[in-house]
């Protein structure tokens, strides 16, 4: 048996897809609301300089991986106008779903797709911009994701990573802290569920840090990756050029 971590535990790696899809089952009613509570509204700020980093143009075309409730979806719609195309995708339906309800009450119809990062169903070469936002540390085989990620888009386009990443070390303890005692309590009072905020605590432990992280995309095919640190180190962006 190949094994993998969910959080802090290992897992068959054949089962991990299933555990996460648990977790985001269980938090996509009261995901948006979360995210405020959790970030203190900053998660807002993060996407906007993810929206200014893209630069996108009129007719772009993009895909939007693991776009849960939509809001990368929306920003990014109004940069591209009708003549480009954004593609929301997330490999869980429940959060999907709620995300395509919440464009759709924005006025926004977007190509909506359930599927899986690993297995991407687009040709080759054929987005300007490939987005993730807080969805690369939930998947089992990241280095299989970020190479699809690379082959479908264009030469010279642009992977953005919005993920939680390594804080600043005066910050650590603090963090820990609020992560492992306030988090939990958070979740069970707000959304019922104490053990979905647990494993997103623990989950973020165990993603790469921000140089394993660059080095991993290099390796996965882009020719330049830098990376943004924000909010001291909580959250990066990294930014890959496809070759």
């Amino acid at each position: 048996m190949t094994t993998t971590h969910f959080g802090y535990r290992t897992v068959d790696e054949a089962e991990k897809a299933r555990h996460v899809r648990g977790v985001f089952d269980s938090v996509a009613p009261k995901y948006d609301l979360m995210n405020d509570l959790m970030s203190m509204g900053l998660h807002r700020a993060w996407k906007a300089f993810t929206v200014l980093v893209a630069n996108l143009r009129e007719g772009d075309q993009v895909l939007d991986i693991a776009g849960g409730t939509g809001d990368l979806a929306l920003a990014f719609s109004k940069k591209v106008g009708k003549s480009g195309r954004v593609v929301h995708t997330d490999i869980n339906e429940a959060m999907l779903r709620t995300g395509r309800d919440r464009l759709l009450d924005a006025g926004v119809v977007l190509p909506t797709l359930v599927c899986d990062a690993e297995k991407l169903p687009f040709p080759d070469n054929h987005f300007d911009l490939v987005s993730v936002a807080f969805g690369l540390r939930n998947m089992t085989h990241k280095e299989l994701a970020l190479t699809e990620m690379n082959r479908v888009l264009k030469p010279g386009g642009k992977l953005l990573v919005l993920e939680f990443s390594k804080v600043a070390p005066p910050l650590e303890k603090a963090y820990d802290w609020y992560s492992f005692n306030i988090l939990p309590k958070l979740g069970k009072l707000v959304a019922g569920d104490d053990a979905s905020y647990r494993y997103l605590a623990e989950s973020i432990r165990m993603h790469p840090g921000q140089q394993a992280l660059k080095e991993l995309m290099k390796t996965c095919g882009f020719g330049h990756v830098d990376y943004h640190n924000l909010t001291a180190g909580l959250v990066a962006l990294h930014v890959g050029i496809k070759c």
